[in-house]
């Protein structure tokens, strides 16, 4: 991992273009990891304006008439919402210091493709570029057919459509890390 995103933390990107099935992969991932035992975080890149607070709620007036940023809390969770104007793009290194104080076992990042973390690779035939699969930082690739591009000997090979197997590879690959880590 760069320099720049050095964490107490495994950091494990989940790369594909989109339509591949990303978040419907870690829809059915996740819960499987919990069962595995591990902790995990997740940081989504989105790129497109969202809101996750609602007009006329007190949140969202307060956060209009300029908090920064804005934290509400109840019981069962809390947001914190945060403007950033001017900003291009989001800043991985800056979101992953957020996840420290939750001392994850994991934190998969979602998106953030360009960005120099260990990844596991989604190709869908037909679906984006094949060059995905010769990223630098691939630790895995998870397909539905034969690479149409040659992956690189260290490179793991998955199923995407075995969810089980893609589970067993980053449970393993996060111990192994945290071994490291340690």
């Amino acid at each position: 991992m760069s320099d720049a995103l050095r964490c107490s933390f495994p950091v494990l990107g989940v790369a594909a273009w989109s339509g591949t099935g990303k978040t419907t992969l870690l829809e059915q991932l996740l819960p499987l990891l919990r069962e595995k035992g591990l902790s995990v975080a997740v940081i989504k890149h989105a790129h497109h304006q969202f809101d996750v607070d609602q007009p006329g709620k007190d949140s969202y007036k307060l956060r209009s008439a300029g908090a920064t940023p804005m934290l509400i809390a109840s019981r069962q969770r809390f947001a914190l919402m945060q403007e950033t104007p001017g900003q291009e793009e989001p800043d991985l290194a800056y979101l992953l210091t957020l996840m420290a104080p939750h001392h994850p076992d994991l934190v998969i990042v979602e998106g953030f493709k360009a960005w120099p973390i260990p990844k596991l690779v989604l190709y869908r035939e037909g679906i984006g570029d094949p060059a995905i699969l010769s990223d630098e930082w691939a630790q895995a690739a998870a397909l539905t057919a034969e690479p149409p591009v040659a992956l690189r000997p260290s490179v793991a090979r998955l199923d995407l459509n075995n969810c089980e197997e893609i589970a067993r590879w980053v449970s393993e690959w996060a111990d192994q890390q945290r071994r490291t880590l340690a």
